[in-house]
Parts: structure tokens; sequence; C-alpha cells
């Protein structure tokens, strides 16, 4: 079994991938496993990956998997678990990188804590700035529960720090279906994701571990295209508050994502102007669908708590007529 996999999807990362691919041969052990998946890219991404596929092979293992019809981040994860045979077990995305050596840190972390997974920072670069993101919990090299690390409500938490990338995850957690992502999410498929793992996993940690460089502003990325493809976050924060919902601490922890998901709807609104009209037209009709999902009694709890120029947006979009042909879901 190898010690380490790490799988790292790419989709039209020409100019990006080399860089992805020769960190991870600065990070190659002859224990680790290198799963690159391309998930149908329409550029020449997959003879870069190939290629490399190649040399990497000689100083680690490697899979190679080509999906000819793009599936979407989480699709393309999954893809990657299900091949993966590493004792731990961590992601990259294909437009980012590794310092050298992080990776063996990484895991002598992981050996010496023994929990179920660590969660570290990181560095976004946006062109040449670098700034470190660093995990919203205070303790650092302590083992913690991370059913406690959810809240408070009010504040920035660890579900709150998504990344699948910033960590690193035993592979007894994907033996029990936590690892797993919600397939078909084209983003914010990492948001049930880590609900799920700080409401399921038995333990974790953080440490203050700097080697994940975060590329921020790539013009492909979702972050930046204004497509429907950005609309996925509604499904996937449904699920958050679903599953959320039927939790045993429910009426502790529904509050936290209900008022995450209204924070995130706000911003969207906030960034419409970057759509096409129809797209901004249908991010609207399906946000004050999703609102009028929600518990009436916690949304009304949280509109309450938070500033006053988001409640009363929320407040408005809420009571947005429903077209006609149309219905709340």
């Amino acid at each position: 079994m190898p010690k380490l996999s790490v799988i790292v999807p790419f989709r039209n990362v020409r100019p990006y991938a080399p860089d992805a691919l020769r960190s991870l041969r600065a990070n190659a052990r002859a224990d680790f496993e290198f799963v690159l998946v391309d998930d149908g890219s329409e550029d020449d991404t997959p003879a870069v990956v190939e290629r490399a596929a190649e040399e990497l092979s000689r100083v680690a293992r490697v899979r190679h998997i080509r999906r000819e019809r793009a599936g979407g981040i989480a699709t393309a994860r999954n893809a990657g678990l299900d091949v993966a045979e590493g004792e731990y077990l961590t992601f990259l995305d294909g437009d980012d990188w590794y310092a050298p050596g992080y990776l063996s840190r990484l895991v002598a972390a992981a050996e010496e804590l023994g929990c179920d997974f660590l969660r570290t920072d990181h560095v976004r670069v946006t062109g040449r700035a670098r700034t470190v993101r660093r995990v919203p919990v205070g303790l650092r090299d302590e083992v913690l529960d991370p059913r406690a690390a959810i809240l408070p409500a009010g504040r920035t938490t660890a579900v709150d720090y998504p990344q699948a990338w910033a960590g690193v995850y035993r592979r007894r957690l994907l033996e029990r279906g936590l690892l797993r992502f919600p397939d078909g999410l084209r983003t914010a498929e990492d948001r049930p994701w880590i609900w799920r793992l700080h409401r399921e996993a038995e333990s974790f940690a953080v440490v203050g571990l700097l080697g994940v460089f975060y590329r921020k502003g790539v013009a492909s990325s979702l972050t930046r295209v204004g497509d429907e493809r950005q609309l996925d976050f509604v499904p996937a924060f449904d699920r958050v508050v679903a599953e959320t919902a039927a939790d045993r601490d429910a009426d502790r922890l529904l509050p936290k994502a209900v008022r995450t998901y209204c924070a995130v709807i706000d911003r969207h609104l906030a960034e419409r102007d970057k759509f096409e009209p129809a797209v901004a037209a249908r991010l609207r009709a399906l946000c004050a669908d999703a609102l009028r999902r929600l518990p009436r009694d916690v949304l009304d709890e949280v509109l309450d708590s938070v500033d006053a120029g988001r409640a009363a947006r929320l407040r408005r979009l809420r009571r947005t007529p429903l077209r006609a042909g149309r219905r709340a879901a």
C-alpha cells in the first residue's frame, strides 16, 4: 500500500499544468502515488499530463485517468478516489502547486498526531502577490473534536475553510464514505464535503505547515467565469442544510449552516454583473427559491442577527413573487 495518494484533476489548464506536475516531481517518493485525472480537457492538457505521467512513474507510483466527457471537479476527484490505494489521501488542483518536500512533512505531521485528518494553511497567489490564508482554528498541533469546530454560528469557523487540498486524510475516512464528493457539482463541491467531515469524523488537527500554493484569478476558473456552472452553489448548500437538519445536533448546528448559506447568496448576488443577463436572472430566482425553502424560524433568527443591510436584501428577495409556471422546489 502506498503511504500517500495525491489526486490531481486537470481540465483545460495547459498554461498551469506544468507547474503542478513539476511540484509533484519535487515531492515524489517511491511510496507515494499520484493519481492524475484529466476531466475531458479540450486543449493540450492531456498531452502535457501524459508526458509527465511517464516521467513521474520513474520516481513514484502513477495512475493516469482520462475522462472523455467532463463531469466537473467533484466527479473527477471521485474518479481518483475510486482507484487511490494510499494509507493517506490528499488533493491538488491542476492549476496549483506544492513547495518541494511539502508532502513528506505533511505525512510526518499526520503520523505524529494520529488523528482522522489534518488541515493546513495555504498560500494564495494572485499574479505576483502572495498571501497566507490560515485555517480559522486557534489551536495548532493538538487533536481536536471536528464537530466542536463547526461553531459558533456567528464566527468564521473550520467549515468556512472548505478547500480539500489544504489537508491530508486517513484512508479509514474513505472507507466510511466521508471523502467522496457529491457527483456532478461543478463548484462549491467542497462545502457539503467539509460539513460532513466535521459532523462525522472523530478527530482532526490543524498544523502550521505551509506548502500549498493556490492560484487565484485564473481566467478559466469558475471564480472568474460568469456562467451557469457557478449556480451549483445552490444545490451544494441545499445539501448542507438538509444533512445538517437531519443531524442529532440540528438545533445547534442548523443556524450556522443557514447563516453561511445566506452569506454566500448575498455575495453571489453582489457579483451578479459578471453573469450574462439570463444567467443573472436565473441566479436571482434560484436564490429566492432557496430562501423560501429554508426553515422559516431558523432563517428569521439568522436574519435578526446579521447586519441590517444584508438582512433587508435577503428579506426582499425572499418576498419576490414566484413567476407564472414556476414553484419553489
